[in-house]
């Protein structure tokens, strides 16, 4: 975690949505759901394997956040946690890992968002594009506090995908979110 965007040109600024963090992985007609630590949750989110099955590719696997919308539009924790909502829980994708049995991790992350980008890009409901935004990061972070998210992930847009931790990708917390507010009262 950093406590300011980075800014240059190689840097691309997504929101940090206040999520689960979930891939997933299609082969066939067969998609399944596995959280970053492995757990098989493909039961739990019936909404984002019919989306992924609509997905004109034999095989892909994606990286993104579990969210749940409330009333305003905006992911809320409190109803992705409740699993009452889970019928009701969308993939937000900001990474493609492989496509159509081709690994792209070694390929720099700009060109795996634009493949991401036109795969989704017929996609209505269930799974959606997670935008990254160009320019000056610490602008971006103060408008997204704003709005009220979690946070942005600044990532070098010239450098292939690291699992686990890295440098490559940076989140930035907004200190006023709901999600700040869980961690500070331990109700995380």
């Amino acid at each position: 975690m950093a406590k300011l965007a980075p800014v240059g040109p190689d840097w691309v600024y997504e929101i940090k949505h206040d999520g689960y963090r979930l891939m997933v992985r299609k082969h066939d007609d067969r998609v399944r759901v596995f959280t970053r630590r492995g757990a098989d949750w493909t039961a739990r989110f019936p909404r984002i394997i019919q989306a992924a099955r609509k997905i004109k590719a034999t095989s892909f696997l994606l990286d993104g956040e579990g969210i749940v919308y409330d009333g305003k539009g905006m992911p809320n924790f409190a109803l992705l946690h409740s699993r009452e909502y889970d019928n009701e829980v969308s993939l937000c994708a900001f990474d493609l890992l492989e496509l159509a049995g081709t690994e792209v991790r070694k390929q720099p992350l700009d060109e795996r968002k634009s493949l991401l980008a036109d795969l989704l890009m017929k996609v209505k409901d269930g799974v959606e594009f997670n935008e990254h935004i160009e320019g000056a990061g610490p602008m971006i972070f103060e408008h997204a506090c704003k709005l009220g998210h979690e946070g942005i992930v600044a990532k070098r847009k010239d450098l292939p995908y690291e699992s686990g931790r890295s440098r490559r990708w940076l989140k930035i917390k907004n200190p006023h979110s709901p999600a700040a507010k869980r961690v500070e009262d331990g109700s995380f």
